[in-house]
């Protein structure tokens, strides 16, 4: 080779050496793994455009059907990769049949091994040595910037995962209602986690039971729903420790809707196993390992919080119930007919006294006199809406109020009481009834609305018991 020769050589070789220096550049600019992979395809394409190449990742690949971008499977029949990924080193393959070499060069970085480059050279069997010196630097250089663009995602995600967690934490400790707080949670981890299905559940007192909690998606007030809930519930029990599962097939599922990724996590405060979570997608294997973990630390710090919302709520309907008839307690029902009175159009107001009671607790005694009060009580519901207010007014006299109800309808739901009590008590007893009622077109007061009742009330005892009088009979007898 004479001198001139000898310069273009070394110039050649000069112009690549800036070139991947350039290349290494744009590589360790890119953050985002989808544009870097573009990258290293571009660059190979104009580097060696004559040969064939594959990138064999380990891990993280996103889709990229118009890239050749593979899989790297441990269980493949390319030892030759998987030799050059486990030990981080050239690898080379040669095939005298095909006449071409094959060349393995692992994307190393500072922290591991990230894939492997295959490169493909038709129509010769050897790579020269300059060649395979250019390509191991650039495998190495794509290697790094994979690993940083690796990283960087990593900080992301864990960022995202803090600050989801940092506001779920401080949404639930504002004291929301308990129906707002497992919402609020649901919607969180569906838009997070990007669920199917999310479930929250509550131990009963002996823990054999897991009753669903407002918040839950809808699937899980279907019968459905329940092989799922009964497979969570006793697998929590047993365990008392976080489900994974990636492809669930249960034996008594043959016709519903089919489940394979399921995350349960158990909710539990002061060690105390209060409930868990169920989180569900149809596809198998649909959750990654992070999200799992993520769901533990979002329930871990939320538990004290949905405890506490629970706790609340039980001791604010110990505060307005009745104890012993399970109905709200008389200044529950003062604060609802004020409210009423001041925003509605209209309502109504039964005062119910149970006939002879004192009769009752000398024949049978107090405990008998208890289950008859209770026994009424529990008719009352069954006849009243949800808005409805049924309350203990006092001693043997019980009360409901109506509101947006008229004093005919008022009348008729209190006769129908009168008639029930009647029927099905043990043992046999009966009530009488006083109405009252309201309407924003006359001048009225809640104290005038029950002095009302309690007058018919009177006047249904005295005239014989076992009736209903509204306070338009009762003006009429007076």
């Amino acid at each position: 080779m004479d001198d001139l020769e000898r310069d273009l050589t070394l110039q050649n070789e000069e112009n690549r050496y800036k070139q991947l220096f350039l290349v290494t550049e744009t590589f360790y600019s890119l953050l985002d793994k989808d544009a870097l992979l573009r990258e290293i395809i571009v660059s190979l394409e104009q580097l060696y455009p004559s040969f064939s190449y594959y990138l064999l990742l380990s891990q993280d690949n996103p889709i990229q059907n118009e890239l050749p971008i593979m899989d790297l499977e441990y269980d493949s029949e390319n030892v030759a990769a998987i030799n050059s990924y486990v030990s981080g080193t050239i690898q080379m393959e040669f095939s005298l049949e095909e006449k071409r070499a094959i060349l393995y060069a692992p994307f190393k970085g500072k922290q591991g091994v990230y894939g492997v480059l295959q490169v493909i050279a038709s129509n010769t069997l050897e790579f020269p040595k300059n060649e395979i010196e250019f390509i191991t630097l650039f495998a190495n250089a794509a290697g790094g910037a994979l690993e940083n663009a690796q990283l960087y995602q990593q900080s992301r995600r864990v960022i995202s995962d803090l600050q989801l967690i940092n506001e779920t934490s401080h949404r639930l400790n504002s004291n929301l209602r308990l129906a707002e707080t497992m919402t609020y949670m649901s919607e969180q981890i569906k838009h997070s986690f990007d669920s199917q299905e999310v479930g929250f559940f509550l131990f009963s007192h002996d823990q054999v039971i897991a009753n669903v909690l407002p918040g839950s998606t809808p699937f899980f007030s279907t019968k459905q729903a329940r092989i799922y809930i009964d497979f969570i519930n006793d697998k929590i029990l047993q365990e008392k420790d976080s489900l994974f599962i990636g492809d669930l097939h249960l034996p008594k599922i043959y016709d519903i809707t089919r489940f394979r990724s399921i995350m349960a996590i158990p909710m539990i405060e002061s060690e105390n196993l209060k409930g868990f979570s169920i989180v569900m997608h149809q596809e198998p294997y649909f959750f990654s390992f992070e999200k799992f973990k993520l769901l533990q630390l979002l329930i871990h710090h939320s538990s004290l919080a949905l405890t506490n919302s629970i706790l609340r709520e039980e001791l604010e309907k110990m505060i307005i119930t009745d104890h012993l008839t399970k109905l709200h307690s008389r200044n529950y029902l003062d604060e609802k007919i004020q409210l009423s009175m001041k925003h509605e159009e209209e309502g109504t107001f039964i005062i119910i006294d149970i006939d002879n009671f004192k009769d009752i607790n000398d024949t049978y005694g107090h405990q008998v006199g208890d289950e008859v009060l209770i026994q009424v009580a529990n008719l009352i519901k069954c006849n009243i809406r949800g808005n409805d207010v049924g309350a203990r007014w006092g001693g043997e006299e019980l009360a409901i109020y109506l509101p947006k109800v008229t004093l005919e309808t008022g009348v008729s739901i209190a006769e129908r009481l009168v008639e029930k009590v009647s029927q099905c008590s043990n043992p046999p007893i009966t009530v009488s009834c006083g109405v009252s009622y309201w309407n924003k077109d006359r001048l009225d007061s809640y104290n005038y609305l029950f002095k009302r009742a309690d007058e018919a009330l009177y006047i249904a005892k005295s005239t014989g018991k076992n009736k209903v009088v509204s306070q338009r009979n009762s003006i009429r007898a007076s």
